[in-house]
């Protein structure tokens, strides 16, 4: 249970990251520590506490989390690809390790080049790490290794394709409003996905309570879709109220955008986890109730089969 341990405990961690992330856009610190790798010429596991005050505090701490999430990250690799007998979780394994250091890349050349672009780059990539980390916790759960049979299900298909419209669509709102956050721009298509989302959010809840309350796994995840999304919504208008409507105090401001972030996040992996627990318990039923199924061939010539 080694790498389902280190994939809960990297995800975990990202949280704190991300929340730590947004503080830093929505403070205006992005660029309090002007180079990088380095800090202020320190190496930046040595920079003095003493000196991490003001905005180069959560600069600073963004990037000593950012490697500590790093470091699990690459512990997470090593172990799903030495001790997981399924090839595909080591490969997974390694795109998440190339992930966090193509996103650590990012960040610093942002620092460096000074470059909106890499920003808006770094904030999507950052939720889509995320989003990758908990389905590394979900496929190693001993849930996802035992789950039993697929069950047939009239309407699988259709929650297969919503849930993946959903997860698509709340990925888009993350970029437009990354977008918003860092360039001012895409208010009104911030808007108008935020709509589509919600929309296709209540949708599969309404489906899986309606049909599929039998199963836990699919009903509690989406119960909590629809708990996020209720709290993502005042978040988000407490923000835009904060933003470009009336003058509220600073922190309140700061928490509001920030927590709409790290909600967002949190949107998008568990709607990521209906999905794909979607996928892994329910199958389409055919015309005549039997299983809807491709062979999939294990080999050619003699000898081999097919399931």
């Amino acid at each position: 249970m080694w790498p389902h341990r280190l994939a809960l405990l990297t995800a975990i961690c990202t949280i704190p990251l991300l929340f730590i992330g947004g503080l830093v856009t929505s403070k205006g610190a992005g660029l309090a520590v002007p180079d990088w790798p380095t800090t202020f010429g320190y190496n930046p596991f040595l920079y003095p506490w003493s000196k991490m005050v003001g905005n180069i505090f959560f600069e600073h701490s963004h990037r000593l989390v950012a490697s500590g999430v790093g470091f699990l990250t690459t512990l997470l690799a090593v172990a799903l690809w030495f001790r997981e007998p399924q090839r595909w979780l080591g490969w997974l394994g390694a795109a998440a390790l190339a992930l966090v250091i193509i996103q650590g890349v990012i960040g610093g050349l942002r620092v460096v080049l000074v470059e909106q672009t890499l920003a808006v780059v770094h904030a999507c990539l950052a939720q889509a790490f995320f989003a990758l980390t908990v389905s590394l916790a979900l496929f190693t759960s001993r849930g996802w290794r035992e789950r039993p049979m697929k069950l047939e299900a009239a309407d699988a298909g259709r929650l297969q394709r919503m849930g993946v419209a959903t997860v698509g669509l709340i990925y888009a709102q993350v970029f437009f409003g990354a977008m918003l956050r860092h360039t001012g721009a895409m208010l009104d298509m911030h808007l108008v996905f935020a709509f589509l989302a919600s929309l296709h959010v209540i949708l599969v809840g309404l489906r899986v309570f309606r049909r599929h309350l039998d199963q836990p796994a699919l009903f509690r995840p989406a119960l909590l879709l629809n708990g996020l999304l209720l709290s993502q919504l005042g978040l988000g208008l407490g923000a835009y109220l904060g933003k470009f409507v009336m003058t509220l105090p600073a922190t309140l401001t700061v928490l509001l955008r920030t927590g709409h972030v790290v909600v967002g996040a949190l949107m998008l992996a568990t709607s990521l986890v209906v999905t794909l627990r979607s996928f892994g318990l329910l199958v389409e039923r055919g015309p005549a109730g039997q299983e809807i199924a491709t062979p999939i061939a294990l080999g050619s010539g003699p000898g081999r089969a097919s399931v």
